[in-house]
């Protein structure tokens, strides 16, 4: 079992790179060790700005460092950084283009018995809707790993949520696949099925389509770990020969990515699609996995709603 969060991958990659590209700086808002950052922070002092608990200067500041050349990162926990910031986010690194991502960490329900005031269901719709800003949920350290090496050679607005805890490989490190801006599919493009997941969802919706698999239900999976840009020639060609689509995520119910699905669904190629994500409530005290469990959110839950809507 992994047990290296992917917060811990991001700092890694950061660190390795850093230590060449000294143009590189990484903020924090008093939460390095949530961040993982603790190391990065120790071997490159000079290129570490620990800004306190000031998230809209946090944000504000990565924008300036980026506008004078630095490539900024700026870390906070995502119910902090995608709310208290967001005008920041929304005009300091957004409208004026600049090349910060933001990392939101401990995102979704991570935090677990903090409650509401400490998960992030909106954020996903929050940042989506900002134009200039992409979004990218990655589902394990290998993608995580992928995708800032990605964006350590972009100069683009970015922000990126990761949760708290290690979540199952799906993925080698040896032969992740991955293409910017493109979805991975786990499947093919003729299923009864499409599950269209981003982040810790993918892996249970891997495991719903193993279920499936054995009850005669052919079902393909889209890792889409680029939630902005919505990969939406890979959505379509699959969806086209589906006979449902059901897309799963860590997230509000809405504006998230079940709403650009269902959106980019009815107007290309009309067909049902099933939404699953947290209720319209504070969800239930517990960890992540009992959260999931609660709601079905887990292999079991996502292939018995696939079942029950299938007819």
């Amino acid at each position: 079992m992994n047990k290296i969060p992917n917060r811990q991958a991001i700092c890694d990659v950061l660190t390795r790179e850093a230590k060449a590209d000294k143009d590189i700086v990484v903020l924090c808002s008093d939460s390095r060790g949530s961040a993982s950052l603790a190391s990065y922070a120790s071997e490159h002092p000079d290129q570490y700005v620990e800004m306190g608990i000031a998230e809209q200067n946090l944000v504000s500041v990565a924008a300036g460092l980026a506008k004078c050349g630095k490539k900024s990162f700026a870390a906070s926990p995502a119910c902090f950084l995608s709310t208290r910031s967001y005008e920041q986010c929304k005009v300091d690194v957004a409208y004026s283009d600049t090349n910060v991502t933001l990392i939101g960490i401990s995102g979704g329900i991570s935090y677990g018995a903090l409650g509401m005031s400490h998960h992030s269901a909106q954020d996903i719709a929050a940042m989506a809707s900002v134009p200039n800003m992409r979004v990218y949920l990655p589902s394990d350290r290998f993608q995580t790993i992928k995708l800032m090496e990605a964006l350590l050679a972009d100069e683009k607005p970015a922000y990126v949520r990761v949760g708290r805890n290690p979540v199952e490989d799906i993925y080698a490190t040896e032969d992740c696949p991955f293409e910017f801006g493109k979805a991975t599919k786990h499947g093919s493009d003729d299923a009864d099925v499409l599950l269209v997941a981003c982040g810790e969802m993918v892996k249970p919706s891997l495991h719903a389509a193993e279920i499936l698999t054995e009850k005669r239900i052919n079902a393909t999976v889209l890792d889409m770990y680029c939630v902005k840009p919505l990969d939406e020639e890979t959505i379509v060609k699959v969806a086209k020969q589906a006979r449902l689509i059901v897309t799963v995520e860590e997230h509000s119910p809405f504006g998230g990515l079940g709403s650009m699905v269902s959106q980019l669904v009815a107007t290309s190629c009309p067909k049902k699609v099933i939404n699953i994500a947290l209720p319209d409530t504070p969800v239930i005290t517990g960890t992540s996995k009992e959260v999931f469990d609660y709601y079905g959110m887990n292999g079991d839950g996502i292939a018995k709603r696939v079942e029950e809507n299938l007819g």
